[in-house]
């Protein structure tokens, strides 16, 4: 594959996630009606609103940062991965758009994935 097509696809997956995960996490950060509502339905309590917030504006900064893009997206997939979970089983209608999201984080994280090290100072191949 053109390494130019590799290189500017992965930047516009990173600039459609970080915008995603921005306004959302700012929205559950502001407490925006509809999310203090979707937690509500949840049954956790508002305090994992904000900790979901945070996580995901968190995440939107690293994926920006040299040598953390794989922690952000990690974060990411992780975050996804509930979202599916909570619309599947609690909130419906569908989970598709936490699914795609999730897909888009994962490839941002395989894109990624040297920045991981295991102790002995080696990355993975």
């Amino acid at each position: 594959m053109n390494e130019n097509v590799k290189k500017y696809g992965l930047l516009a997956l990173k600039v459609l996630a970080g915008l995603a995960f921005m306004a959302a996490g700012l929205a559950k950060l502001l407490g925006v009606e509809m999310m203090v509502g979707t937690f509500e339905a949840i049954g956790v309590g508002q305090w994992f609103r904000y900790v979901t917030g945070a996580i995901e504006v968190m995440s939107a900064v690293l994926l920006f940062v040299p040598g953390k893009q794989v922690y952000g997206a990690g974060l990411l997939v992780c975050t996804m991965i509930g979202a599916v979970v909570a619309h599947t089983f609690i909130l419906g209608p569908s989970a598709i758009p936490a699914l795609g999201l999730g897909v888009i984080s994962a490839i941002i994280f395989y894109a990624h994935r040297n920045q991981l090290s295991f102790g002995s100072g080696e990355g993975l191949t």
